[in-house]
């Protein structure tokens, strides 16, 4: 089989699905990290989103560094180098977890973003570029089924592993111990966590030593971009890019905030189990996810689901604002049906939030990358600086609640989604921009 049939075949779409299935898992543990952390470290609500911080940050700073690895080692050599930074990044958990250092628990965050980031600047636009640019939101929107599926198990497997014989120590019962038990029940949550890090840093490692020897093939070279006159090639020069960007950088802010924040305001609310609630907006992912691999291309464009989502997600915004944290009406209306135990109002809207951001994500990233050429791969690293919307946004949810707290906090998510709205009606549109020398 030639290279060209081996890309186009469903070899290729199978084993990125699989590591698309595994850094959602690794990236949806946050949803659940935080509030154990936030327990295990006796942190404040903007500390412990510094969890998210150190991760989501090291896709700006690493993001420029990794697009020259993967310009150097190729596609697959760049995915297997990543899985082998993850792993890494794993591992630090365990010293991590013994020494109850928070500093040390950020800097084994910021390696496995370090290591997402090659991963991502890498299999990202692999998937764009392994099949039709027109069906390329489907195949985006396929592995964001696994993805999110990945993180619907991502919460209730570190909630079954870590707190399965612990979930009685909490925050209020820690209050009413001494200082000598209190430290003696948060270093036995603490070491909870060396196990399942050292098994998933195993796991990832031999991965990544798979996909270095398997038949994954590199695809070819993109040709140059055509020279417009007006200047050197460079992606600033695309205005689609940058603001896609801009937009990227949006929607990682929300997207995270709905999947990380949500244990905060469980806790808040005094909502039992507040570590599983990541799966619920996650499982709403999923839904969109797969709704996006209906419907797109086949009876809505990329920008026609980009624009439906920013519209949900504002009116999702809104409702969450003017919602009381004390109402269960909608939660009987979600989940009342199946048996699932009542949520506050709040809760259950920033769930869905979830089914808003689907789509985000598999439709920015090929309108953004649209006649790039042999400068997909720089596009592709500054497309990835986008998610350090995930650092920053979080933390500004997080000083809002402080101030505010923890619903009204939610008024950030207004201007994201009118972004993302305007990207889909007009930033999205390719206009090439003189470059002065």
């Amino acid at each position: 089989m030639t290279q060209s049939k081996a890309a186009g075949s469903l070899q290729p779409i199978i084993i990125i699905g699989v590591l698309f299935f595994m850094f959602g898992f690794i990236t949806w543990l946050n949803g659940a990290l935080i509030p154990f952390l936030q327990l295990v470290c006796q942190l404040g609500e903007v500390e412990a989103l510094l969890i998210a911080f150190s991760f989501y940050i090291a896709y700006v700073v690493m993001a420029l560094p990794m697009a020259r690895v993967l310009i150097w080692s190729g596609y697959k050599n760049a995915m297997s180098i990543g899985l082998g930074l993850i792993a890494l990044g794993c591992a630090l958990f365990i010293p991590a977890a013994l020494s109850q250092q928070f500093g040390v628990f950020l800097l084994a965050q910021f390696v496995v973003g370090s290591g997402l980031t090659l991963l991502q600047t890498a299999s990202n636009p692999y998937l764009v570029r392994v099949g039709p640019e027109q069906s390329a939101a489907a195949r985006i929107s396929l592995m964001g089924i696994l993805n999110k599926s990945a993180g619907v198990l991502a919460p209730l497997v570190f909630t079954w592993l870590v707190l399965q014989d612990l979930g009685h120590i909490t925050a209020e019962s820690l209050a009413l111990l001494d200082e000598t038990q209190r430290q003696q029940q948060l270093e036995m949550l603490s070491l909870q966590l060396i196990t399942p890090y050292a098994g998933i840093a195993v796991a990832i490692l031999l991965l990544a030593v798979a996909l270095r020897f398997s038949a994954l093939p590199d695809l070819p070279a993109e040709p140059a971009p055509v020279n417009t006159g007006t200047g050197d090639a460079s992606v600033w020069q695309h205005r689609h890019l940058v603001l896609g960007v801009i937009t990227l950088f949006c929607y990682v802010g929300v997207e995270v905030i709905a999947g990380d924040t949500i244990g905060l305001l469980g806790s808040a609310l005094k909502v039992p189990g507040a570590t599983t609630l990541t799966s619920y907006t996650l499982a709403f992912m999923v839904l969109g996810y797969s709704l996006g691999l209906l419907l797109v291309p086949r009876l809505l464009s990329q920008r026609q689901a980009l624009a439906i989502s920013a519209g949900l997600g504002l009116v999702l915004s809104l409702a969450i604002l003017l919602s009381d944290a004390g109402s269960t009406a909608i939660s009987a209306l979600l989940w009342g049906w199946a048996g699932i135990p009542l949520l506050p109002d709040p809760v259950s809207l920033v769930a869905l939030l979830g089914l808003a951001n689907a789509l985000v994500w598999p439709a920015v990233w090929p309108l953004a990358l649209a006649g790039l050429g042999s400068l997909t791969p720089k596009g592709s690293a500054l497309l990835i600086m986008g998610i350090a919307g995930g650092a920053v946004l979080p933390l500004v949810y997080g000083a809002l609640s402080e101030q505010t707290g923890p619903v009204s906090a939610y008024i950030v998510l207004l201007p994201c989604y009118a972004m993302i709205l305007y990207y889909a009606l007009h930033g999205s549109k390719p206009k090439h921009i003189a470059v002065k020398r």
